[in-house]
């Protein structure tokens, strides 16, 4: 079963706005530009919506993306942007050159979860793929259906703005996001060698907030994440003759107790870092005991010491567990990982800045000491080659919503959760505007009038 990985943005829900980032650059006018970002918004959601409903009726898993992919290739393309295909497998570059000026990196995701949509909705999904040899109901219960409606949303307004900005845009459809391998394959496959490096880049994610937030976390966002593979090699026998067997379950049922212990007696109790075993699976049956077990575990930490700390720990431990049951080695092997996200600390302060002169007080502006989500995104691989970035989380939910379910007391529904279903129209709108305000604050040509002010 692919990893799955609860968005970052359910933790930066919790987090304050602690306190005010650095003046918006002069030079561009932010109210003109939102402006004209809505009207062609405004007139663009229709069609967005469409958009939307499809891709979340019709959703796929990481490296399945063939429909989704030839979807936002053909809107790319029907605004201006040449597009490369099956970049990394099945992801998108869609590049739109305007004249001289920076090369600017907007990135959304593609992939769905291997599970079972239960939000009733009128356009919900029934698509299965088959994920890992079995077939699987398949859902954009993350919300990466509402980041590639306005992915398209912000690429429409600046194709649209061409004579307020100058530089390229380099639109990236990621797969695979979902088990973190996505970034790295199309880093792989050349995405900073075919073309130009990025000096900025910009993404969003949608969580469990009042439709109109936007969050910007200066430092850590998210994560890291590492996957580990486990299998303990026994030996089978009857159920009634275990001294003729060395029992990997009792093997696995040892190594999650005493894995923990990493945490709890290793770890600076002042870090983040958390150890997961989420799969056990050993035998089929009462009275065999198997030969071997499979454990699967998630690793997730803010720092590089605690993440090397948790890697070697779990290792450690699955070797001394089957050392103490006179097993063989245990097979061990890490499938997936992934650094922690990092806002560029400058771009973070000034994004802030230019969306609260845009959006007020819907924008928090939490600062590098508050601690990151605890979730991961490999938006990370990106950043760790170089490209400055902002990474921002949006809310998607009717305000009127999360009231009835805290006076209710139910929990609300998270990313990830069968229940997901962010607010459409309100929620693409804002991402798109956050997308391309961003956008435009980074190639926006300068004012000749306010040029000409400033002259002696």
């Amino acid at each position: 079963m692919h990893k799955i990985l609860l968005t970052l943005t359910a933790g930066l829900a919790a987090l304050p706005a602690l306190a005010q980032p650095a003046p918006t650059a002069p030079g561009f006018d932010v109210a003109a530009a939102l402006a004209r970002i809505d009207a062609t918004i405004d007139r663009q959601y229709p069609h967005l919506d469409a958009l939307y409903k499809d891709l979340h009726a019709h959703p796929e898993v990481g490296f399945q993306e063939v429909r989704t992919a030839a979807l936002l290739a053909a809107e790319m393309r029907k605004l201006g942007f040449t597009v490369t295909e099956k970049v990394g497998q099945t992801g998108i570059v869609a590049i739109l050159k305007n004249g001289e000026g920076p090369t600017l990196l907007v990135r959304t995701e593609m992939d769905a979860l291997p599970m079972e949509e239960k939000t009733g909705l009128p356009y919900a999904s029934r698509a299965q793929q088959t994920v890992d040899g079995k077939l699987s109901f398949v859902d954009h219960s993350c919300g990466h259906d509402s980041h590639m409606a306005w992915w398209v949303g912000a690429a429409a307004a600046l194709a649209a703005m061409k004579d307020q900005w100058s530089g390229t845009l380099m639109f990236i459809g990621q797969p695979s996001e979902e088990n973190v391998s996505g970034a790295k394959a199309m880093i792989a496959d050349g995405l900073f060698t075919r073309w130009p490096k990025p000096d900025f880049g910009f993404a969003a994610h949608v969580g469990p907030m009042p439709v109109g937030t936007v969050v910007v976390k200066d430092g850590v966002v998210s994560s890291a994440s590492d996957a580990i593979d486990i299998t303990f090699h026994g030996v089978g026998a009857h159920g009634s003759m275990p001294d003729k067997s060395i029992d990997p379950v009792m093997m696995g049922s040892r190594f999650v107790t005493d894995v923990q212990t990493i945490i709890s007696r290793e770890k600076d109790p002042k870090a983040f870092g958390v150890v997961t075993v989420g799969a056990f699976v050993a035998g089929a049956v009462n009275n065999i005991i198997p030969d071997h077990a499979d454990l699967k575990l998630t690793l997730r930490s803010h720092d590089e010491a605690t993440r090397k700390l948790l890697v070697e720990g779990v290792e450690r431990t699955a070797r001394s567990v089957a050392a103490m049951a006179r097993a063989p080695e245990p097979t061990i092997a890490q499938p997936t990982g992934t650094n922690a996200v990092r806002n560029d600390a400058a771009l973070s302060a000034r994004s802030a800045a230019m969306l609260t002169t845009a959006f007020g007080k819907d924008v928090q502006f939490v600062p590098a000491s508050a601690a990151g989500g605890t979730a991961s995104e490999d938006f990370s691989a990106f950043i760790d080659e170089g490209v400055p970035s902002v990474f921002f989380a949006i809310g998607g939910y009717d305000p009127a919503m999360i009231a009835r379910y805290e006076a209710e007391g139910k929990p609300l529904p998270v990313n990830h959760s069968p229940y997901f279903a962010p607010v459409p129209e309100p929620t693409i709108k804002r991402g798109a505007q956050t997308l391309a305000l961003s956008a435009m604050m980074i190639l926006a040509r300068p004012d000749p009038r306010k040029r000409r002010h400033s002259q002696p």
